[in-house]
């Protein structure tokens, strides 16, 4: 088994084919619908608000469901990525967690107000569905260092990234169209949306779940046929197993040796959690607050993505000048502020202390002044997720050792989902004890805040 502190640098020094790296890119396009129009804006949402009833009590509950399945990410994780390492290929594993992932999200179809006793097939959907995306995107990581030569893997990367926002805004605007076809001129039959879809029983956002399985299923296979994986070990399992769990052991051993790393790995654990947690419940938010449906949900999803991509463009070209860390400190602020503006906002005020006019049924889409506040603090979450996301990746590869890039890449990935059940804990927690979704923005303050504070003591490297 090698020593992760003296292991060789095992990246391609050149590139692979076109098709194999636009393949591996296709990942990212793929899987994004299920995290777009399932985990953030528009099924959950649907899901707290329309099949619990209760928007406090269905946050409590979508709070303990993501608890739950994020320890059990962040227990096995580890593990499982040591494994594959040991037995070199990675597209089985790839292969069985995707086909977890499609079946879980057919599951998500029974999710139908007032049926309560196929509520625990949702929630198992609910559960197997995060923990089959969040491997298969870990095994998928793991595919990038042999496909693009090390200086241009952050090109590659950016890449998969940006085809998984175009991938999320075209789910969003079929989800729109479907739900609500008037917005493009079409008039379905009284009490249907498109495709023949009963309202009244919101099959049109329970048909969601089939739909971004079927997506995966189509948009997935171009990676599986096309893009080369690792060459298998020959190892019997048993002793691949063996070696994985050694090799966990061992890397754990010498992470003291790299303290600068680690204290940065600890303190994206900690800003990390808050940021997928807050554009996570900011559609349940919304929708318990204005009574946000579809519609609106989705158009707060589209200006969401609109933003993060151009973010994640102006944030590369920021680093140079400031360097990553400080464009990382910028993004979460940036959060912050934005996180805050929704906890300011209430029914009938803003800002905290500006009494405002509750939403009335005649407003019209997006007319009441709480509204406003909201978009304009969502535009600041859309500009901190982009780019605080890929100056992290950039502060990683600058601070690793130039021949442990690759597994180091690798413990960046893991650390980021180790404490994610951490804050959707305690918002499932406080939320009925405080009976008021607010408490969930201000639980991410105070993520995003000691992140902040922690990366102070993280040196980076001089820029050249």
């Amino acid at each position: 088994m090698a020593n992760p502190v003296q292991g060789a640098d095992t990246q391609q020094k050149t590139p692979a084919s076109w098709l194999a790296r636009l393949s591996w890119a296709m990942f990212d396009w793929a899987n994004q619908p299920y995290f777009t129009v399932i985990t953030t804006f528009i099924f959950v949402p649907y899901f707290t608000s329309k099949v619990i009833g209760d928007s406090v009590e269905g946050q409590s509950l979508w709070g303990f469901t993501v608890a739950f399945s994020a320890a059990v990410v962040a227990i096995g994780a580890p593990f499982l990525g040591a494994i594959a390492d040991a037995g070199g290929r990675r597209k089985p594993w790839l292969l069985l967690f995707q086909v977890l992932l499609g079946l879980a999200c057919m599951l998500l179809w029974l999710a139908q107000p007032g049926q309560m006793q196929v509520l625990p097939l949702v929630i198992a959907g609910f559960i197997v569905a995060y923990i089959a995306a969040e491997y298969s995107i870990m095994f998928n990581n793991a595919l990038l260092p042999t496909l693009e030569a090390p200086r241009h893997l952050g090109r590659l990367s950016g890449l998969g990234w940006g085809m998984g926002y175009a991938g999320g805004l075209m789910a969003l605007f079929a989800v729109l169209i479907v739900s609500q076809p008037e917005l493009v001129g079409i008039k379905p039959p009284e009490g249907e949306a498109l495709l023949g879809l009963k309202r009244d029983s919101f099959e049109a956002e329970r048909i969601i779940g089939p739909a971004a399985a079927v997506w995966l299923a189509v948009f997935v296979l171009p990676m599986f046929l096309f893009t080369p994986d690792h060459p298998g070990s020959g190892l019997p399992f048993g002793q691949v197993v063996k070696a994985g769990i050694g090799r966990v052991i061992n890397t754990i051993r010498h992470m003291r040796q790299y303290g600068n790393l680690l204290r940065f790995l600890i303190a994206y654990m900690i800003y990390y959690d808050g940021v997928v947690t807050v554009i996570g419940f900011g559609g349940i938010y919304a929708a318990g607050i204005f009574g946000w449906g579809t519609t609106e949900l989705g158009i707060f999803g589209i200006l969401i993505n609109m933003v993060a991509i151009p973010a994640v463009i102006v944030g590369g070209a920021l680093e140079g000048r400031i360097g990553s860390k400080r464009a990382i400190q910028f993004a979460i602020l940036s959060l912050a502020l934005g996180t805050l503006g929704i906890l300011s906002i209430t029914a009938d005020k803003v800002l905290f202390v500006v009494d405002v006019v509750p939403k009335a049924a005649g407003d019209g889409l997006f007319g009441s002044a709480g509204e406003k506040v909201f978009f304009a603090s969502a535009i600041l979450l859309g500009i901190g997720f982009g780019s605080v996301q890929s100056a992290s990746r950039t502060l990683v590869a600058r601070l690793s050792p130039p021949d442990m890039v690759g597994e180091f890449f690798g413990i960046f990935a893991l650390s980021g989902r180790a404490t994610t059940f951490l804050a959707p804990l305690l918002i499932g927690l406080a939320t009925p004890i405080f009976n008021t979704q607010r408490v969930g923005a201000a639980i991410v303050l105070v993520f995003l805040a000691v992140g902040f504070v922690l990366l102070w003591k993280v040196k980076e490297p001089a820029r050249q």
